[in-house]
C-alpha cells in the first residue's frame, strides 16, 4: 500500500532547537514499513532538508498525492506557534497542514486513517475517535477507550547491539542523568531526581527554564540529539520522570530504551501505572530515599557481573518497545482498516 505519513520532526538530527524525541525511532518506523513492502510519502516540510541542511533519501509531497492509508503522528494546538496565522513570527505549519490531509483524505476521501497520538494530546471526547475510517492509536498501556496500542519504538539494532558486559565494563564519571525537558516534570523531579542530585555526580540536560528551587542540580542546557547517547554512556543511572497524562496510563518514553541501549539504568517510581511491566523489580523505588538507596547499591555493583546481568535484563524488558515488533502491530491496524474501507467502498456501489 502507498501511505502517506505526516509528521512534524526530523528523520536525522535535526537541529539543537527542538524537543522533537522522534527522531529516535521515526526513521526506523519508515525503514520497517517499506521492508514490509508499503511505499511511503512523507506528506510534511522537509525539515531535515530546509532546516537541518541534511539531504535523505525519502519521498516528500506536500500537496495531495493518490494514497491508501493515512499515517499521522498527532499535533495539536499550540498557542502562539501553530494557532496564529502562517507567515506570522514565530508560526509553524503543522497544525495547519494536518487539518489540510484531514479535510482532503479523512473527511472527503473517506481514506483509512491512523492518528498515532504519541504526545497523548487528543481530547477524549474528539469526533475524529468516532469516525468508521479512523483508528486512534495510544502510547499508553492503559489506553484511552476505543484506541490501539501503539508504543513508542526501540531500533532493534540498538537492543540487539547493546552487549552487557562491554555497558557494565564502561567508566560512569556520573551517577544520575537525565535527558529531556521540564515539560510538566516538576512534581516528579523534585521527589524522584533533585534529593538524589543533591548527592551524587549527576547532570539534567534539556530544556528547563524554571530552575530556581533546585540550586543543588547541574542543569546544563539543551544538547544535540546526536549528543544523547553519549550522555547515557557517561552516566551509571537516570530516572524515568514522567507527565502525570503519561505516568497515570503507563505511556513510556523513547528515553527508557535511549538510556538502557546505553547501559544506563532507569530508576522507575512506582507511581507510574503498570511500572512492573517497564523494568525490573531491582529499579523500583517508590520515594526519594529509595532512589537514594539503589543508586548507592548500583554504584557497589558497578562493573561486576550482577551489574552486566541487570543491564542484560532491562534489555530483554525493551522486548515489547522494539521497533520490528510495534511496527507489525501497526501494519495490521493500517492493513485491516484499509481492507474494511475497500469493503465498505464496495458495498455502497
Amino acid at each position: 500500500m502507498k501511505i502517506g505519513f505526516s509528521f512534524w520532526g526530523f528523520l536525522g538530527s535535526g537541529i539543537l532547537d527542538t524537543p522533537d524525541g522522534g527522531r529516535f525511532w521515526r526513521r526506523p518506523i519508515i525503514d520497517e514499513l517499506t521492508s514490509r513492502g508499503h511505499e511511503l510519502v512523507l506528506l510534511q516540510s522537509n525539515r531535515d532538508l530546509h532546516e537541518a541542511g541534511q539531504e535523505l533519501p525519502y519521498q516528500w509531497d506536500t500537496g495531495f498525492p493518490d494514497i491508501d492509508v493515512l499515517l499521522c503522528e498527532y499535533r495539536w494546538p499550540l498557542p502562539g506557534r501553530n494557532t496564529i496565522p502562517c507567515g506570522a513570527p514565530g508560526h509553524t505549519c503543522d497544525l495547519h497542514r494536518q487539518q489540510a490531509l484531514l479535510n482532503h483524505y479523512t473527511h472527503t476521501r473517506a481514506t483509512a486513517t491512523v492518528l498515532w497520538d504519541t504526545d497523548r494530546q487528543m481530547a477524549p471526547d474528539d469526533p475524529l475517535r468516532r469516525m468508521p475510517n479512523v483508528v486512534v492509536c495510544d502510547t499508553a498501556r492503559r489506553p484511552a477507550e476505543g484506541a490501539a496500542v501503539l508504543f513508542n519504538m526501540v531500533p532493534d539494532e540498538l537492543i540487539d547491539a547493546a552487549d552487557p558486559e562491554r555497558l557494565a565494563a564502561r567508566p560512569r564519571p556520573l551517577d544520575l542523568a537525565y535527558v529531556g525537558n521540564q515539560y510538566d516534570r516538576d512534581e516528579a523531579f523534585e521527589e524522584f531526581f533533585a534529593p538524589a542530585a543533591a548527592r551524587f555526580p549527576h547532570r539534567v540536560a534539556g530544556k528547563w527554564p524554571r530552575t530556581e528551587a533546585w540550586p543543588q542540580v547541574n542543569f546544563t542546557g539543551r544538547c544535540s540529539f546526536s549528543d544523547v547517547a553519549g550522555v547515557y554512556r557517561t552516566a551509571l543511572s537516570t530516572v524515568m520522570l514522567l507527565p502525570d497524562r503519561y505516568a497515570s496510563v503507563g505511556a513510556i518514553t523513547q528515553r527508557a530504551g535511549e538510556a538502557v541501549t546505553e547501559g544506563c539504568l532507569p530508576l522507575t517510581p512506582t507511581t507510574i501505572a503498570c511500572f512492573d511491566q517497564v523494568m525490573p523489580p531491582a529499579l523500583h523505588v517508590t520515594d526519594r530515599r529509595d532512589v537514594i538507596d539503589r543508586i548507592e547499591w548500583l554504584r557497589s555493583i558497578a562493573g561486576t557481573a550482577e551489574h552486566a546481568e541487570l543491564i542484560g535484563t532491562c534489555l530483554r524488558y525493551l522486548t515489547p518497545m522494539r521497533v520490528s515488533r510495534q511496527v507489525a502491530a501497526l501494519d495490521r491496524i493500517i492493513t485491516d482498516l484499509a481492507d474494511a474501507r475497500r469493503l465498505a467502498g464496495e458495498g455502497s456501489r
